[in-house]
């Protein structure tokens, strides 16, 4: 097994309501800041070790947030994505982080985007790995598995909350069997994400993160279903900061015409398709992902003045 080293810090910050949120970090502690916001399920540890050590080697911070409802996260379920942009401030200001980019995986997509339309001052580039599509509003893409949240959200409304704690008891008792049961997961998926998910370090990585992650609770992903059933908050025009959105084009999870769709309206955004792979695809690209990042904000206002 590969050996998972510990984050450079972890803790958490006191937030909104007399809430928490919980972070880890890795890289640089003052190096430029790239918020990495983890996939539906994941947590706060859901970072590639590949893009852990580019940090490193670049002097770059990578800063893990645990959603509302797993690891040390007090849960909690905002009124729309955008509205946690509110605690994502505090956040950065209590990291000592003016400036940032954000990089998010699937679920982790809408939050990134959030981001950028409500702190276009702050927010140097976004990046989104497969990201989820709007089910609401004049941005919405119809089909897709996030469907099944739609049919499922009015059963989420009332049980949210028992569901959760089963859900969270339910992990607790297959803890022992969490690296097995990773393994017949990654059999029953498409070729991209079977092949990702059998590498050690991705495997290792994924395994460190579940188990960490959901020692307290695990209602983060309900609450993220139920979210992505709303309307955001904001509309793909509201997020002027430059977008860059890499997407599998065998992806079996968030359809590639949804990414597409949404690159389409977006103002500043480009799309790069993974060749071959599936959901998971963006991860095995971290780096040139961090790379692509780095290269907008300030470097590029220089460059067009």
């Amino acid at each position: 097994m590969v050996d998972v080293k510990r984050p450079a810090l972890e803790g958490s910050v006191a937030v909104r309501g007399g809430r928490r949120l919980s972070f880890a970090e890795y890289g640089s502690p003052r190096g430029p800041a790239i918020v990495w916001m983890h996939g539906t399920p994941g947590a706060r540890r859901q970072i590639p070790l590949e893009a852990r050590a580019h940090a490193e080697r670049h002097g770059l911070r990578i800063i893990g947030i645990d959603r509302p409802g797993i690891g040390s996260s007090t849960p909690h379920l905002y009124s729309d994505v955008l509205d946690w942009t509110g605690d994502l401030e505090i956040l950065l200001d209590a990291l000592a982080v003016d400036t940032v980019r954000l990089i998010g995986l699937s679920g982790g997509g809408p939050y990134v985007l959030a981001a950028g339309a409500a702190l276009p001052d702050r927010v140097h580039g976004v990046g989104v790995l497969g990201g989820v599509a709007p089910t609401r509003g004049v941005d919405a893409a119809d089909g897709g598995v996030i469907q099944l949240a739609v049919w499922a959200a009015p059963l989420l409304r009332v049980a949210r909350v028992p569901l959760g704690v089963a859900l969270t008891q339910a992990i607790r008792l297959v803890r022992p069997l969490a690296g097995p049961g990773l393994d017949l997961y990654a059999a029953l998926q498409p070729p991209g994400d079977r092949n990702l998910l059998s590498r050690p370090e991705f495997k290792a990585m994924f395994l460190d993160d579940l188990l960490n992650g959901s020692r307290f609770q695990t209602s983060a992903p309900l609450n993220d279903l139920l979210l992505f059933t709303r309307h955001w908050g904001f509309t793909a025009a509201d997020v002027r900061v430059p977008v860059r959105w890499w997407h599998g084009d065998d992806d079996h999870i968030v359809p590639f015409r949804h990414g597409q769709h949404l690159v389409d309206r977006l103002p500043d955004a480009t799309m790069s398709v993974i060749d071959g792979e599936s959901h998971l695809g963006g991860l095995g690209i971290a780096e040139h992902v961090i790379s692509t990042l780095m290269d907008l904000g300030p470097r590029r206002a220089a460059a067009s003045g």
